[in-house]
């Protein structure tokens, strides 16, 4: 099944962002490098982060772009379009502690009610850790700096900008316990 849900996720992101979004593909892509590098910490959810990585930002895709918060639009696309498997979904709707952001948007409970989190932090945490050690353009870099860059791109004012100046403790605590995990793994 692992090597079914990466190949679909796949079809499903490039179609979306490819075209319309190439930076964000670009994002996207480095993204599932990094959750294929992880993987090995997950043991038989490795297929499952490397898919939700390859999702994680569709709903920036401007045909699913509904509410204006990707994580939401995303999921629901992916939920109500593709009946993807709840697990999937709920990755992606909750990617990068977007219910601070949600909140920011008053779509807290929204998000909360229809994609509850994950009770399995390793994995919620290396998603965080993918996408938060990559840079627009798919190459690594630290947390540190992908928030600064966030920050910089969007503004402190902005929500976006709330938002990341607020998860930005929880991102660093999410990548440090990835590293240690990693870090741990037999060589």
């Amino acid at each position: 099944m692992g090597d079914l849900i990466e190949e679909w996720a796949t079809q499903v992101a490039t179609a979306e962002l490819a075209c319309t979004l190439p930076r964000r593909w670009a994002h996207t892509q480095g993204v599932t490098k990094r959750a294929v590098q992880v993987g090995p910490i997950l043991g038989q959810d490795a297929s499952l982060l490397a898919a939700a990585a390859t999702l994680h930002d569709i709903g920036y895709a401007p045909r699913l772009a509904v509410t204006g918060f990707h994580p939401l639009d995303g999921a629901r696309f992916l939920r109500d379009k593709h009946k993807a498997d709840q697990r999937l979904v709920r990755l992606v709707a909750n990617h990068s502690f977007a219910l601070l952001e949600a909140e920011e948007r008053g779509l807290r409970e929204d998000l909360a009610t229809e994609f509850p989190l994950l009770n399995d932090p390793l994995l919620v945490d290396a998603l965080v850790y993918c996408d938060m050690t990559t840079t627009p353009d798919g190459d690594r870099t630290t947390a540190q700096d992908r928030v600064a860059e966030i920050r910089s791109r969007y503004g402190d004012d902005s929500v976006v900008g709330r938002f990341i100046r607020r998860a930005a403790p929880e991102i660093f605590a999410s990548v440090e316990r990835v590293e240690a995990a990693l870090a741990a793994q037999p060589r």
